[in-house]
């Protein structure tokens, strides 16, 4: 290798190509204060996207710069890498985002070489970074002690957090706030003495939303805290609720919602706040949920490869009704389910496999109103045969021959894949719910599709087996080959027959277009149960009315970004909105 160019200049190059990431993500966080100030939720929704798509395009570009400036001959020589690591690591051992360099890192070296060569020796297969940093972390929360009086901590709370646009009512909210305070926290605890109530410094920024998160606690016990704000054009800002169930707080950062924007000095720090208030949460989910996603998925892996080290559980194939174009397997133990696209697909699909990539990515950018499950893009996965039961091995051979393969007879490489968090498929949690639950369930999914209308998404394929249950009981969609923006479908109704003899045709006596919709056939397809038919009538038999949809695309064309709340609101009677 040329003296002019060792290992060194090579790794403070690669973060270069870091620091000019970051510089371009704080840039975009940064601005989420001022458009939710501005009201500026068509900006929102771009910025959202742009911070999304950024990750790729700096990769790309440091990319270009490492072959323009060093070469390729010299970056393709495996042997220098192990250097470039030792170098990279002496570079960022002080940085306060040390942990989230070591993902750009393997996010260049993977750019520039096979997923055949990945190997710890090389790039950041396992952390190097220390759980807890020796040098001083800046300070990123705010204590407040009420002493008794909680109405006066509350004020002194939103002087500190203060906005340029006007509170619409600020005394009516802070009176309010002290009522849901003292009702969600047992009598005790509000006249103890060593009660406190700890904030992040920075305010989370999410679709029309701003956050203040934290905790409230005492000597013995703790509770999350999360304060939702909203800006209502010509209204003002308003304290909307006050939440301290961890189930809701735990919705609010879930893998079905975007991803919020703030300001984090110390990533790991603000991770490890979140982690306390969220013991549930896998550390992957919540670096995920503030944008790190790059970074979520360095953790979810280690966290896989650290289970099937650790355990002796075997992939099968997950429950539910095998799916026309994607195969799904699991870890009975691992709390995610692996989709790869299938070599042929069922004949009532008409997409093809680049399709199907494209709806995949899709929903990686769009808000996903708590509606969608996120997904993980892995590519050449290698796992031991001996991790497959058998019969799960065989389908997959059988059906994806294409992206599945066994190497040196020991090893099943997946060529692609996406991982999502496993639920319980909708259809099959009906089979077992008693009346309660299926009331619930059948209400939680047609709020689903609605949702999902409202944030400009038509799921396309709306049967029962294409949702899912979460633990928290909610409705998720999951299946997404046949999505499309709403404002894409031509919604129509059934036109009268022109004869009896129509009515009674194998075929349909009008023209159907691609992108046609017809609402009033939504019954018979989506429900054989005649029980559930009735009791979705009754719950939102709006859906199968055109002149619901077309009321939506209206609006959505008009520019509206329809209100979809991540908690219960008080004025919605306990209805998760």
């Amino acid at each position: 290798m040329p003296q002019h160019w060792p290992a060194a200049d090579i790794a403070r190059l690669i973060l270069d190509g870091f620091d000019d990431y970051r510089e371009y993500f704080r840039q975009i966080t940064d601005g989420a204060r001022s458009r939710f100030e501005q009201a500026q939720w068509a900006q929102t929704q771009q910025a959202a996207a742009a911070r999304i798509a950024l990750y790729e395009e700096k990769v790309s570009a440091t990319n270009a710069r490492l072959q323009a400036t060093v070469g390729q001959e010299i970056l393709l020589d495996v042997q220098l890498w192990p250097l470039v690591k030792s170098a990279y690591i002496n570079l960022i051992d002080l940085r306060f985002d040390d942990e989230l360099a070591e993902t750009w890192y393997n996010s260049i070296f993977c750019s520039l070489f096979s997923h055949d060569l990945i190997s710890d020796g090389c790039m950041f297969i396992h952390t190097t970074r220390p759980s807890l940093r020796s040098h001083e972390r800046a300070a990123q929360t705010r204590s407040y002690l009420p002493r008794a009086d909680l109405a006066g901590m509350l004020e002194q709370i939103f002087s500190d957090y203060g906005f340029s646009a006007p509170y619409e009512d600020l005394p009516r909210d802070l009176q309010r706030l002290e009522a849901q305070l003292r009702a969600s926290l047992p009598d005790w605890v509000c006249k103890d003495p060593e009660l406190c109530i700890e904030l992040f410094s920075s305010v989370l920024y999410r679709n029309k939303g701003a956050y203040l998160v934290g905790r409230i606690y005492t000597r013995d016990e703790q509770w999350p805290l999360v304060i939702p704000l909203l800006h209502r054009e010509g209204h003002g800002i308003q304290i909307d609720a006050l939440i301290t169930d961890e189930a809701e707080v735990s919705i609010i950062f879930s893998f079905t919602r975007s991803y919020f924007m703030v300001d984090v000095p110390v990533p790991a720090e603000f991770i490890g706040f979140l982690k306390r208030i969220l013991p549930g949460k896998h550390i992957a989910e919540l670096y995920t949920s503030i944008g790190f996603y790059k970074h979520g998925k360095s953790e979810f892996y280690r966290a896989l490869i650290n289970h099937l080290a650790n355990t002796d559980d075997r992939f099968v194939m997950a429950p539910g009704v095998r799916g026309m174009v994607m195969s799904v397997f699991t870890l009975p133990g691992f709390n995610t389910v692996f989709k790869i696209i299938k070599d042929r697909f069922a004949h009532a699909k008409n997409v093809d496999r680049n399709t199907v990539f494209e709806k995949y990515r899709l929903v990686k950018s769009v808000d996903r109103v708590g509606r969608m499950a996120d997904t993980q893009e892995f590519a050449d996965f290698r796992f031991p045969k001996a991790k497959f039961d058998p019969d799960c091995l065989a389908e997959l051979l059988e059906v994806a021959r294409s992206t599945v393969e066994i190497e040196n007879g020991d090893t099943v490489l997946i060529r692609h894949c996406w991982t999502e968090r496993r639920m319980t498929p909708l259809n099959i949690y009906l089979e077992h719910a008693n009346e309660a639950q299926m009331h619930e369930a059948l209400e939680d999914y047609g709020l689903a599709i609605k949702q999902l209308a409202a944030a400009n998404i038509f799921p396309g394929d709306m049967l029962l087996k294409n949702f899912g249950v979460t633990r928290h009981g909610r409705v998720v969609f999951y299946d997404y080959d046949e999505i499309s923006y709403l404002t894409e479908v031509n919604f129509r109704r059934i036109p009268p027959p022109r004869y009896p003899e129509d009515e009674m045709a194998s075929e349909p006596w009008y023209s159907i277009a691609p992108n046609d919709v017809f609402p009033e056939e939504f019954p018979p397809f989506l429900f054989v149960d005649l029980a559930q038919r009735r009791l979705f009538n009754q719950l939102h038999g709006d859906l199968y009315d055109a002149d619901y949809w077309k009321g939506l695309q209206d609006a959505i064309r008009e520019g509206k970004v329809i209100d979809v709340f991540p908690y219960r609101r008080k004025s919605e009677r306990g209805t998760v909105a």
